[in-house]
């Protein structure tokens, strides 16, 4: 088995350490390490953290492999520091069955770049009338723990209440995409001041808020688990931070996006600004960074959300929602979180790899770096200085709206149970 020796990282932000890795586990941790035997990687100035683990991520595969496949997915996700990402169910055919979610487990373990854990369908089709296979995707070799129609919200109350009561069986979690759809009929952009003035339909904050108001109050109800994807309002901070001073138990996600991101940008007509949901104003984004700050955010989430060049190239009103993430997000969550004073790089480990693990049962990893512990690892250079080109990109598409912005930090190496997946900022 191969030996490899991280020399002097600074462990979570912290004290200066050397990490010895043997095979699949961190063997010791301290200083001045023998490196006998072992491939040595100079990490002065250098953060090390366990491997990031994405809860929102969008593979594509099967069914729209022109935008994203499991591999490139995945290659992506080791290129922004990820060890495990838990795919979206909104493929073609939907992962509404054990077969489909064993397939796309599969394809994870073929891929070798990441750990992939599928999300499972709460309805069939994502149409919102009937339960799909719930319990079949949990007692299935994926293992399914999540469940979502993201894309969908699930907007009727007693479909809801029954998802949550089936998954509290085997302690799974709903996770919730939060959009009442009759109040966003038609609905291009954040409802506000620069919809009015560009004359494009709007998206109310309360189509968001009311979904979780009722959503924490229905988990509370049923004793179940529930979480918000993407929240994006500062009303909606207000009503988790709420529910869980109530004891609810209710956690919810940030996209990288949103906490740097506002609805000026729409002013350019640029579809890769294009978003479900949309971006929001500079007051909901300094709210968004309070509450990962606190915790009444609990995690970052990606919502990589590849699409072909002609699915974003055309008019605003035509162009496809969303926009990739996966090769950004540490870099996003530096500028926005750690350069601003609001997390240290131990607050950014929990944020993006003990909480995304804890809450989607991702064994094996979000664990502390320490000898016993999978060599799930992610080392960063925060003094890196880049602008973003998206012709680097691992991922199959180019949707990013940071192209040509300069972003801080740089993943160096990415560690899968021991094996090096990055080398130098490249692909292994």
């Amino acid at each position: 088995m191969s030996k490899t020796l991280i020399r002097g990282a600074q462990v979570l932000g912290g004290a200066v350490q050397d990490v010895l890795i043997d095979g699949e586990t961190v063997v010791e941790v301290g200083t001045g390490l023998s490196a006998e035997g072992a491939t040595v990687i100079e990490a002065e100035g250098q953060i090390l953290l366990p491997g990031l683990v994405d809860l929102h991520t969008h593979l594509r595969e099967p069914g729209r492999e022109d935008s994203e496949t499991v591999l490139t997915g995945t290659r992506a996700a080791a290129s922004g520091g990820f060890t495990a990402v838990f795919a979206m169910a909104n493929t073609h055919p939907v992962a509404d069955t054990a077969g489909v979610v064993e397939q796309v487990y599969r394809l994870g373990k073929e891929s070798g770049y990441c750990d992939v854990q599928p999300i499972g369908a709460v309805t069939v089709g994502l149409e919102g009338r009937k339960l799909a296979e719930l319990g079949a995707m949990h007692d299935s070799a994926a293992g399914v723990t999540v469940f979502s129609d993201d894309g969908k919200c699930v907007d009727d109350a007693v479909i809801m209440r029954r998802a949550l009561e089936y998954v509290k069986a085997f302690d799974g979690v709903v996770a919730q995409h939060a959009q009442e759809p009759r109040l966003t009929e038609g609905a291009q952009m954040n409802e506000g001041i620069v919809s009015a003035q560009l004359g494009l339909g709007g998206w109310p904050a309360v189509a968001e808020e009311s979904i979780i108001a009722r959503d924490v109050l229905l988990a509370e109800h049923v004793g179940s688990r529930v979480h918000i994807c993407h929240l994006s309002t500062a009303g909606s901070v207000e009503i988790v931070r709420w529910a869980k001073s109530r004891g609810i138990d209710v956690t919810a996600e940030v996209t990288p996006h949103h906490l740097l991101l506002t609805d000026e940008m729409v002013r350019s007509y640029n579809p890769v600004y294009k978003v479900n949901p949309p971006l929001r104003t500079e007051k909901d984004v300094l709210a968004l960074r309070e509450a990962l700050a606190d915790g009444t955010i609990d995690i970052v989430a990606t919502d990589h959300a590849p699409h072909p060049h002609e699915d974003k190239d055309c008019e605003w009103a035509a162009a496809a929602m969303g926009m990739v993430g996966l090769e950004t997000a540490l870099s996003v969550v530096q500028q926005t979180m750690v350069e601003t004073g609001l997390l240290d790089w131990a607050g950014v480990a929990d944020r993006m790899s003990f909480a995304p693990a804890r809450i989607g049962r991702a064994k094996g990893h979000g664990r502390p770096v320490s000898a016993g512990e999978p060599a799930n690892l992610t080392l960063v250079d925060p003094a890196y200085r880049g602008v973003v080109d998206p012709a680097d990109f691992a991922s199959r598409s180019r949707n990013t709206p940071y192209e040509g912005r300069e972003l801080p930090g740089r993943v160096t190496h990415t560690f899968l149970r021991g094996r090096a997946t990055v080398v130098d900022g490249k692909l292994a």
